[in-house]
C-alpha cells in the first residue's frame, strides 16, 4: 500500500510539474507575441507619425475614418474567424492588426512631444507589468470582475461617441480617468483568465488550440496595454 501511495504521489507530482512547465511556456508565448505586436505598432506609428506629409494625407482627409476604424473591424473579424484559422494564420493576422493599430494611432507623434510619449509608455509598461503579475499570482478569484469591466468598456465607447459631438474637455477627462481604471482591472482579469483557460484545457494536449489560445490571450493583453497607454497619454501627455 505504501509503495502504491508513493508511486501515485510521485506520478501526481510529475503531472503537476509538467502542467506548471507548460503554463510557463504558454504565458511566455502570450507575452512574446504581444511584445512583437507592440513593437510593430510602435514602429508603424513612429514611421507614419513623424512624416508630416503622411499625417496630413491620412488624418486631414476622410481616409482617417477608415484608418481609425480598421483595427476595430479587424478585432471583430478575428474573433469570428479564429476557430476556422490555423495558429500560424492567427498569428499573422494578429501582426497585421498590430500594424493597422500603429497606423491608426500615428497621429499622437504629431500631437504630443516625443518625450511625453516615451514617459507615458514607460509608466504604462510598469503599471501593466505589476497588474499582470498580480493577476497571474493572486489566489483571489477575480472572474466576477468580467461583467462589470465589460459594461465599463461599453460605457466608455458610448461616452466617447457622444463626446465627438459635444467636444467637452470635462467629459474627455472623466472618460480618460475611468478608462485607465477599467483597463487596469482588465489587465489583471485577462491575465488570470488566460492562466485559468490554459489550466482547464492543458490535459487535452491540443497544441493547435493552445497555440490559438495564446494568440487570443496576446490580443487581449495588447488591447489592455494600448488602451491604458492612450488614456494615460490623454491625461498626462504634453502637447506639441
Amino acid at each position: 500500500m505504501a509503495d502504491y501511495q508513493t508511486i501515485r504521489t510521485v506520478g501526481a507530482g510529475a503531472r503537476t510539474a509538467q502542467i506548471d512547465e507548460g503554463l510557463r511556456a504558454h504565458m511566455n508565448k502570450v507575452y512574446g507575441t504581444m511584445s512583437v505586436g507592440m513593437l510593430l505598432t510602435a514602429l508603424v506609428a513612429w514611421g507614419v507619425g513623424t512624416n508630416e506629409q503622411l499625417v496630413a494625407t491620412i488624418f486631414m482627409s476622410p481616409l482617417k475614418w477608415v484608418v481609425m476604424f480598421a483595427p476595430l473591424i479587424m478585432v471583430f473579424a478575428f474573433s469570428a474567424m479564429i476557430n476556422k484559422m490555423s495558429a500560424a494564420a492567427a498569428q499573422l493576422f494578429f501582426y497585421a492588426f498590430a500594424a493597422a493599430m500603429g497606423l491608426s494611432i500615428a497621429w499622437i507623434f504629431a500631437a504630443y512631444t516625443g518625450f511625453s510619449i516615451a514617459q507615458v509608455f514607460l509608466v504604462t509598461a510598469i503599471a501593466f507589468a505589476g497588474l499582470s503579475l498580480w493577476g497571474y499570482t493572486t489566489k483571489k478569484d477575480i472572474s466576477g470582475w468580467g461583467s462589470f469591466l465589460i459594461m465599463g468598456v461599453i460605457g466608455l465607447v458610448v461616452a466617447s461617441i457622444v463626446n465627438i459631438f459635444l467636444a467637452s474637455p470635462a467629459i474627455m477627462f472623466a472618460i480618460s480617468a475611468l478608462g485607465v481604471l477599467i483597463f487596469a482591472g482588465l489587465t489583471a482579469y485577462d491575465t488570470q483568465n488566460i492562466k485559468n483557460t490554459y489550466l482547464a484545457h492543458a490535459a487535452h494536449g491540443d497544441s493547435e488550440w493552445l497555440g490559438k489560445a495564446a494568440i487570443m490571450g496576446a490580443l487581449q493583453l495588447y488591447l489592455d496595454f494600448i488602451n491604458m497607454f492612450m488614456f494615460l497619454l490623454q491625461l498626462f501627455g504634453n502637447r506639441e
